[in-house]
């Protein structure tokens, strides 16, 4: 009976582990920048271009994608590294 109980529990116990580990994969590293730093960044250098950012997305491979129009209407994605808020070339 206890090694039942033993069995159900790491069942239990194992795909919440595994949802955990791909959470934190999901995630800015614990010493990234606050977003809303970067977004006052990006506003602040692109100042003369910027029509508006339209998009700001966390991409699995470390890094925000950030996508914004010109004040000409051209779309425009840029990388962002999260822990400086620089640019990342692609």
């Amino acid at each position: 009976m206890f090694l039942r109980s033993l069995t159900a529990a790491a069942l239990i116990v194992t795909p919440a582990a595994v949802m955990a580990q791909d959470a934190m994969r999901g995630a800015p590293p614990a010493d990234a920048m606050p977003l809303s730093e970067i977004v006052a960044g990006i506003e602040t250098d692109l100042a003369a271009e910027l029509g508006y950012i339209e998009d700001v997305q966390w991409d699995d491979d470390g890094y925000y994608e950030v996508e914004y129009r010109t004040q000409d209407n051209r779309e425009v994605e840029m990388r962002v590294d999260p822990v400086t808020g620089d640019t990342i070339a692609r």
